[in-house]
């Protein structure tokens, strides 16, 4: 079936890009909002903390098997189609998850919002840079952008204030509304905006069973790594069986000649380095999403509602960092953009090492600026890099990668920073019992030593990311890419 192109000027009407972007927002606010609320869930329901923790494993599990399949799924059948469907199943999980009287059913709840959620992203991406043989507006839209790294920032913010307010319910209930309306407003797409569906994309079952599987049995194994102990024989059979599976996904994708996931796009050291920049810029992100609220509580003993205001700044920032991200790459280039983003990122991860468990919570959200700016100056160029010239199908699958690299490996990652930070708090608590003075005093401070050691952490690996970026984007073929975008969102 041959797809309807899309006319360059032919642009989507407010009430659609609106509608498209509630979903993404809904989606990925609920990555996090839901995260604050799990000691009065577990209240609420009569359970306990052990078993609230499913709510979020849960969600993970389920949005990590169903990433795989949204590929197929926008190429078989459409993008609009799909994304009405997953939007509308994802308000009602939110709904039944707000009526829930059991701990059960709020598990089975957050498993069909992680279902119906997953693909929302990367076909409300796919819808918005447009259709047809080649893609017209390869630059991410401002509102677009500021969304999809404002919802996660903003969940422990509205989740601290509604909590405050009201009970747990609340942020269930929030979504009911949004999701409605953004499922009445996407009714305004044109036709020629969206890909209507191809019958002859064959399914891959084989291929969904190896992605869904690693994806899975990965984020598993990662989210029990630093409650168990990554070596624990509750957690290392399935992270290394997650890994298994998807080195095998690996394989059967390069023999396929239609796999579930197209991987042909990581042949380009160029587009498989942009990836994995911007899933390491999502790590650092997310770490401080986690970390912050933990600092804040815990040594300094503030409520989680004043925590969560203090990354408030943070989040608009970081949304305003992707229109600024668009205007500066359009003006210096890609290559520019991002060795400035990473060297905001590590010059602002750096910073937090001021901190101690004194530190007004002003100064806190102040330092926290330099990071939001930095991740909207990388993200935002190379994912339009990323997505240059590329086809309806070919879409489809950059962005399934996308998100699979941002959400996935983000999870994995931050599992990662989490369990270096219990590790070197430990460290510096067993050294404080040798150390003289106020008890009390001398464990804070080891404490605040503990969060500095992970702070390093993070400064080191955006460095990391800054000299990658610096040599990777002296070669002569990512010059030509970056040109090209350049040359096409300018007009030249």
């Amino acid at each position: 079936m041959e797809n309807e192109v899309v006319e360059p000027k032919q642009k989507l009407k407010l009430l659609a890009q609106v509608g498209l972007l509630m979903g993404p927002f809904l989606s990925m606010m609920d990555s996090n909002i839901v995260n604050v609320a799990l000691p009065d869930i577990a209240k609420g329901l009569s359970s306990n903390l052990t078993d609230a923790q499913w709510i979020v494993s849960g969600y993970m599990l389920a949005l990590a098997a169903c990433l795989a399949v949204s590929a197929y799924l926008a190429k078989r059948f459409g993008t609009l189609y799909v994304y009405r469907i997953c939007l509308l199943g994802f308000t009602a999980g939110s709904a039944f998850g707000a009526l829930s009287t059991s701990m059960s059913m709020l598990i089975i709840a957050r498993i069909v919002q992680g279902l119906l959620g997953a693909p929302l992203i990367p076909l409300a991406m796919s819808m918005i840079f447009g259709g047809g043989e080649k893609s017209n507006n390869q630059d991410i839209p401002p509102v677009l952008g500021m969304m999809l790294f404002f919802a996660p920032a903003i969940g422990p913010t509205i989740g601290g204030v509604f909590l405050h307010y009201f009970d747990w319910s609340s942020v269930f209930w929030i979504n009911v509304p949004i999701g409605l309306l953004g499922f009445l407003f996407i009714f305004s797409m044109p036709k020629p905006m969206y890909h209507a569906g191809d019958p002859s994309v064959r399914f891959d079952p084989l291929g969904l069973i190896l992605l869904s599987g690693g994806l899975t049995l990965g984020v598993f194994g990662s989210s029990r790594g630093p409650i168990d102990g990554w070596a624990a024989g509750q957690c290392w059979p399935y992270w290394a069986g997650g890994a298994l599976l998807l080195v095998l996904y690996v394989a059967w994708a390069a023999k396929k000649k239609n796999p579930a996931v197209d991987l042909k796009l990581l042949r380009s050291g160029y587009t498989a380095l942009s990836i994995m920049l911007c899933a390491l810029t999502s790590v650092i992100m997310f770490s401080m999403i986690v970390i912050i609220p933990l600092f804040m509580e815990n040594v300094q003993g503030k409520s989680p509602l004043t925590a969560g205001l203090t990354i408030f700044p943070q989040a608009l920032i970081t949304g305003m960092g992707t229109v600024i991200g668009g205007q500066f790459s359009k003006r210096y280039g890609v290559r520019v953009s991002t060795v400035v983003g990473l060297t905001f990122l590590t010059i602002g991860s750096a910073l937090l090492l001021v901190i101690n468990q004194n530190s007004a919570s002003w100064l806190i959200a102040i330092l926290l600026l330099f990071r939001g700016l930095g991740i909207g100056l990388v993200i935002q160029p190379l994912l339009s890099a990323i997505l240059q010239g590329l086809n309806e199908k070919e879409n489809a699958d950059a962005n399934t990668l996308f998100n699979i690299s941002e959400r996935i490996g983000g999870a994995a990652g931050v599992a990662l920073v989490i369990t270096y930070l219990q590790a070197r708090l430990q460290v510096r608590l067993d050294d404080a019992k040798h150390t003289g003075g106020s008890p009390q005093d001398v464990m804070k401070n080891a404490e605040v030593i503990g969060f500095h050691d992970t702070f390093l952490l993070l400064t080191f690996l955006a460095f990391i990311g800054l000299l990658a970026a610096v040599i990777f984007l002296r070669k002569k073929a990512w010059n030509s890419v970056a040109d090209s975008t350049l040359s096409q969102t300018t007009g030249k």
